[in-house]
């Protein structure tokens, strides 16, 4: 199933989603990762831009160190967690897990919406930007 929103102005990219054979696409620019880490159980926040058709990791918040959770010299200490600038490359396509054995699956928040994705087991959860979501692009 496709699920597409409405036209978008010329040269307008779109959020792709592709999940347990669902495919949403959603017109931003922007958007954020979130997930809770399977040993600290702790929050994980990621802001991520949609650069052409590319996505760019511009901010990451952890609520603290633990198990796998190495907090970078740069990062700053908020009252919700340590904040720093990843230094990723900007991605064509990022892949989530969905194990179904962590305490949750991926939040995922555009433009003032919020989806649950990979609170069960199954395959990857793929993320890009395209001019036009397809099974074609995936």
């Amino acid at each position: 199933m496709v699920v597409q929103p409405p036209r978008l102005t010329t040269g307008s990219l779109m959020l792709c989603i592709a999940s347990f054979g669902n495919l949403l696409a959603l017109a931003t620019t922007s958007f954020t990762l979130s997930w809770t880490h399977s040993v600290e159980h702790t929050e994980w926040r990621e802001t991520w831009q949609v650069a052409g058709n590319q996505l760019q990791l511009t901010e990451a918040r952890v609520e603290g160190p633990g198990a796998g959770i190495d907090v970078p010299g740069a990062a700053r200490m908020t009252p919700t967690g340590w904040v720093y600038k990843p230094t990723l490359p900007p991605q064509f396509r990022l892949l989530l897990a969905a194990s179904g054995m962590t305490p949750s699956g991926w939040t995922l928040c555009a433009s003032g919406e919020c989806r649950e994705l990979g609170t069960r087991s199954g395959g990857p959860i793929e993320i890009w930007a395209a001019a036009t979501c397809s099974s074609e692009a995936e």
